[in-house]
């Protein structure tokens, strides 16, 4: 692998990331409705030559994988972008501002795709050279929580014969020219808990005649964060969170039943399967206690994104190469997640951050804000980034 040709041939497609990007941005679609993207997309990979093109997935016409093989029987490795918009009104006045009101690539998938796109048109160019197989998946659905595209994608068979997967994520908290890396867990799992409370409604006025499932319900939130504060090792890094509280129709009523539901964060696995038996024991101890039902669900959705060790090492040489060392950042855990995860599940796998954050030129909005705005600066050193870890990785593999 020489770090000057690919950085000559980024330079020459650097323009194209840059429409690409704009293009994405201006057309954004939804979750698993990602049809233009795909096709977009399609239409690139078949003209630069790649194989076993596949577009659509989950019964859909979203989603895209394909094929580029130097080597005949070596070593595969996997590039992932997202490609999936938000359901958010977009604040940014730009001539390639989204055209579909209440949509928008509010975290920067567009920019995914486009470095992919990217590196599409690098490894087209050194073909011959490639010391095995890249595959390229660019994948819907991040966004849609429960249904998982990454889940979905595994389930179809993306990751048949593949030794290892990579990745990255623009990073608008990270300053621009940095590059964000972590061994092991570096974005925490996602979950969904709900809890039915089931009293015996009445009259505001004849509470002892009723059982009030209000009361249950706001024991509940409250001594259910005595999970995280009293029962977690405070060095684990857990979030317990309740999002929505459903209880009652008039002051005068005691309602027959109350409904919570929030989410569950943690980097750690074992705290992950762990909680939603004690989240159980603490609702049925509740309910026992204030004559109430209680039923607890605990709904998996991303699991914890764990980097493999070795590939971040790998990474690590090869970005302090291309970028040089100064610009490496090792990060803290974050909160967030990401359904990169599931591919993790199965092979080893690396997620890095770019960073974009630039106050100067607005880049650093949060990620899901309508503010967000991407830092088209950045772009190609993405692209050389994962251009240059997939080869070196099947070079040595």
């Amino acid at each position: 692998m020489d770090i000057e040709i690919i950085r000559s041939l980024v330079k020459d497609v650097e323009g194209k990331i840059i429409d690409y990007r704009r293009d994405f941005h201006a057309h954004p679609e939804l979750s698993w409705k990602e049809e233009r993207t795909s096709k977009v997309i399609e239409s690139v990979l078949s003209g630069l030559g790649f194989e076993n093109i596949r577009r659509g997935f989950d019964s859909t016409g979203t989603g895209v994988t394909a094929d580029i093989t130097g080597k005949a029987n070596g070593p595969v490795i996997a590039i992932r972008a997202d490609i999936d918009a938000l359901p958010v009104d977009e604040a940014v006045d730009e001539p390639w501002r989204s055209s579909c009101a209440g949509v928008m690539h509010a975290c920067g998938h567009d920019a995914h795709a486009a470095i992919l796109l990217g590196v599409a048109h690098v490894l087209a160019k050194i073909k011959d050279s490639i010391p095995g197989t890249v595959r390229l998946i660019f994948q819907p659905g991040e966004e849609s929580g429960i249904h998982s595209g990454a889940k979905q994608l595994v389930s179809e068979g993306v990751l048949d014969g593949v030794d290892a997967i990579c990745g990255l994520h623009v990073w608008a908290t990270l300053e621009a020219g940095k590059v964000g890396f972590r061994k092991g867990p570096i974005l925490a799992s996602a979950d969904i808990w709900e809890i039915e409370v089931k009293g015996k409604g009445g009259h505001g006025s004849r509470p002892h005649e009723a059982v009030d499932p209000s009361i249950a319900a706001a024991t509940l939130i409250t001594t259910a964060q005595t999970i995280v504060s009293r029962e977690v090792d405070p060095r684990e890094a857990v979030v317990f969170s309740v999002g929505k509280i459903d209880c009652g129709t008039a002051p005068n009523i005691i309602p027959e039943k109350a409904r919570l539901a929030g989410n569950l964060r943690t980097t750690s696995p074992v705290i992950r399967d762990d909680i939603p038996g004690r989240l159980k024991r603490i609702g049925e101890g509740i309910g026992a206690a204030l004559r109430c039902d209680v039923k607890v669900d605990f709904i998996p959705v991303y699991p914890v994104t764990v980097n493999d060790g070795d590939l971040v090492d790998l990474f690590v040489e090869v970005a302090g190469d291309l970028v040089g060392k100064d610009a490496l950042e090792e990060m803290s855990i974050e909160m967030g997640s990401e359904d990169f995860s599931f591919y993790q599940q199965k092979i080893p796998g690396v997620l890095f951050f770019l960073g974009m954050g630039d106050p100067v030129k607005g880049t650093d909005a949060q990620h899901h804000s309508p503010d967000f705005k991407t830092n088209e600066d950045v772009l190609a050193d993405g692209t050389a980034l994962l251009t240059a870890l997939a080869l070196s990785f099947l070079d040595r593999a």
